[in-house]
């Protein structure tokens, strides 16, 4: 093969160069012990002799079906590291002409095996496509996190049927249990913590024989992007994508093995919070520290999974494990989220725990499950599920009318049609008076809540390129003007055309940033507990809301000069100010502006290159002052700490002190990696500023005048 150094993904099996293969006869290599020549018809009636060493292709074998590609096919190179494609060339191997192949499972991209080639089934037939014999459809689906439902085959079969019209036969899965002591009996479940985890399911089975997952089944798993690993693990993964419900599969014998380590006959499982300081080692081998706001699976000798995100090295399914505990749960999807992201764990089952799942799900997919086990894996089932369930789900019930639909979507569709709708989406719909209807939602259904979403249900269904384009059959609202809002704009105006740039920065901060507004030795201008802090920060330099303007612009005039000698910007942005006695802070308004470098921007004009100073803020402040007609403005010495000490002012009007202004501090400038010019810094209180402007008044002029 001649390599083309190209990492893929994915690529296409070529219908004119990949087929199914007939070995008609194995022979041994004349020259190499460990080789051996295989002819191989593929539907032209003219076979070729390919050279081969693969473990599970013996001389004197014959009329074993194959994956063959003639030469010219693109495959994945068995040799390489990663996936790279390579062309299928003629060449000879110890002296004898190969031109084709026969294929192992990495060289048409099915997994990194590459020991052994494909052995397919005795009917597969000669000559077809590989493509068309064992080539799945594989649905890319881009889904936003309010279609969890959907992230199963099953539920993306329910979308189908009711967009198409067709019926969706829901699946019952059954298994069949021997006449053993049931599951309840082999172990105990309790839920210490049902705010997070409102259903456990659970069951036992043994005699299980843990090798590789058969040709279909591994094969669907790489489709779906995952490795295959055995038949046990592979299976809870296809349960998962089918039905949506995710499982865990534990080594029974060693929960019995610690259960008696503690003075128990059989395992209990407990859900319960962590402990504070309490660690796991967790299946990829990293010792993980928890906290109480996180669900553990435990037993009475510890913890063996972190609830819903992943399951413990100590109890993980091996090739010497003869009886599986299969576990189907329900947990609080904040929960784990909350936990998934403070550990940096990322898994399939916590994307789908983290966006809801109805308990009514556990047991089908247990079910299911456990009998794929005993099919795939020789195995026998405990009879029953075990399944404590001390938080029952509640039936929703909405009611919704013609009328409603009507005003929402300016549909006039019939009782009969709506229902015709909703029953094809699973909802169970019963005449609740003339033009009402009474509907139960279905368990996998979390997302409806009220009529709203019902309709929405509705129109999705029916078509929204159908939905009619109407006039709005009202008055229009009379125009009223906003002068809060009309000001402010005014201000950006103003500031813009003094030469000013706007800034967007962030609300959030950290105290420890707004207290370098302070040179170091001076009490900080805000204790560091009166600020809003954010329950989940999405970073630990965003964990506060701030309370000036102040840090934020002088970080953004660092990190400007840093690519420009001249820096000169304003914000209008909110601060979030903590009020006593009240849940939410007090948003108020404020102007920040900076200005650094050049007092002119370098041109082919001679420009002034001196550094502006507290002069040239002046002059944008008069500007601004004069602009919104605002008289009687004041500037007295300031004695603040982020300023230096005289070149610094306080603006007021009248009586009103409306902020503070001037040169940044030689040690705030060094704390915020600020060079030694002079770095002007403004902050005000736009509520206070404004409500002092006063807004032009236009009179027609006087024709006689």
């Amino acid at each position: 093969m001649e390599a083309g150094g190209k990492d893929v993904k994915s690529f296409a099996w070529e219908r004119d160069k990949v087929f199914v293969g007939e070995v008609l006869r194995v022979e041994p290599h004349p020259n190499a012990d460990r080789l051996t020549l295989a002819t191989v018809e593929y539907g032209t009636g003219e076979p070729k002799t390919v050279v081969t060493g693969a473990p599970n292709l013996k001389v004197g074998d014959q009329g074993v079906k194959v994956a063959f590609a003639v030469v010219g096919a693109r495959l994945i190179d068995g040799h390489a590291e990663g996936r790279k494609l390579a062309t299928l060339k003629p060449g000879k191997i110890r002296g004898v002409l190969s031109d084709g192949m026969v294929l192992s499972e990495k060289e048409l991209g099915l997994s990194d095996d590459h020991t052994g080639i494909i052995i397919l089934p005795d009917d597969a037939p000669v000559g077809m496509p590989l493509a068309d014999y064992m080539g799945d459809v594989v649905l890319d689906l881009d889904l936003t996190p309010n279609l969890a439902r959907d992230f199963a085959v099953i539920g993306v079969a329910r979308e189908v049927a009711a967009l198409t019209g067709q019926t969706f036969k829901t699946p019952e899965p059954t298994m069949r249990a021997e006449d053993e002591p049931p599951a309840d009996r082999l172990v105990n479940l309790e839920i210490a913590d049902p705010d997070l985890c409102s259903r456990y399911s659970a069951t036992l089975i043994r005699d299980v024989t843990v090798g590789p997952s058969p040709g279909w089944l591994a094969r669907r798993i790489t489709l779906v992007g995952m490795r295959p690993i055995n038949n046990i693990v592979d299976i809870t993964n296809y349960v998962m994508w089918e039905w949506g419900q995710p499982l865990h599969a534990f080594d029974y014998d060693k929960l019995v093995e610690r259960a008696r380590q503690t003075g128990h006959d059989i395992p209990t499982v407990i859900v319960r919070r962590a402990r504070p300081g309490e660690t796991m080692t967790t299946l990829d081998n990293v010792q993980r520290t928890l906290t109480p706001d996180m669900l553990l699976i435990t037993d009475t000798a510890g913890p063996i999974a972190i609830a819903g995100v992943m399951g413990g090295a100590e109890t993980e399914v091996s090739e010497s494990t003869r009886n599986v505990l299969l576990e189907s749960a329900n947990f609080n999807f904040i929960s784990i989220r909350r936990t998934s992201a403070a550990l940096k764990l990322h898994s399939e089952a916590a994307t789908r725990f983290g966006r809801g799942l109805h308990p009514a799900t556990t047991v089908l997919a247990v079910v299911r499950a456990t009998e794929l086990m005993r099919q795939l894996a020789g195995a026998t089932i405990a009879r029953g599920v075990a399944d404590t369930y001390p938080v029952p789900a509640p039936t929703v019930v909405v009611d919704l009318t013609t009328a409603e639909v009507k005003r929402i979507l300016g549909l006039n569709l019939s009782l009969d049609e709506i229902r015709r709708i909703l029953t094809a989406m699973e909802f169970t719909c019963e005449p609740a008076g003339d033009g009402w209807l009474r509907v139960t939602v279905p368990p996998h259904r979390l997302d409806i809540e009220g009529a709203h979403d019902l309709i929405e249900e509705i129109a999705r269904v029916y078509g929204y390129d159908r939905l009619p384009v109407t006039d709005m059959a009202d008055v229009l609202p009379p125009q009223r003007s906003n002068p809060a809002l009309d000001l402010e704009e005014k201000t950006r105006d103003i500031l813009a055309g003094a030469g000013l740039q706007e800034i967007m920065s962030y609300s959030l901060t950290t105290p420890e940033r707004e207290a370098a507004l302070v040179p170091p030795g001076q009490p900080a201008l805000v204790d560091p507990a009166a600020y809003m802090r954010i329950a989940n920060p999405i970073s630990p330099e965003r964990s506060v809301m701030r309370q000036t303007l102040s840090a934020s612009m002088l970080e953004a005039v660092a990190f400007n000069l840093r690519y420009r000698d001249r820096v000169a910007l304003f914000e209008v942005g909110r601060v979030y100010l903590p009020e006593p006695g009240q849940l939410l802070p007090s948003e108020q308004r404020r102007l920040a502006i900076g200005l650094a470098g050049p007092r002119e921007s370098a041109s082919w004009l001679t420009a002034d290159a001196s550094n502006m100073d507290f002069f040239d803020l002046k002059g944008v402040v008069e500007a601004l002052l004069e602009r919104h007609s605002i008289h009687g403005a004041t500037y007295t010495p300031a004695a603040h700490p982020t300023f230096h000490p005289g070149r610094s002012a306080v603006l007021a009007v009248g009586e009103e002190q409306i902020g503070v202004f001037g040169e940044v501090h030689p040690l705030v400038c060094e704390a915020f990696d600020l060079t030694a010019r002079p770095i002007c810094l403004a902050e005000f209180d736009l509520e206070k500023l404004l409500a002092h402007a006063r807004v032009a008044q236009y009179e027609p002029i006087s024709r006689f005048t």
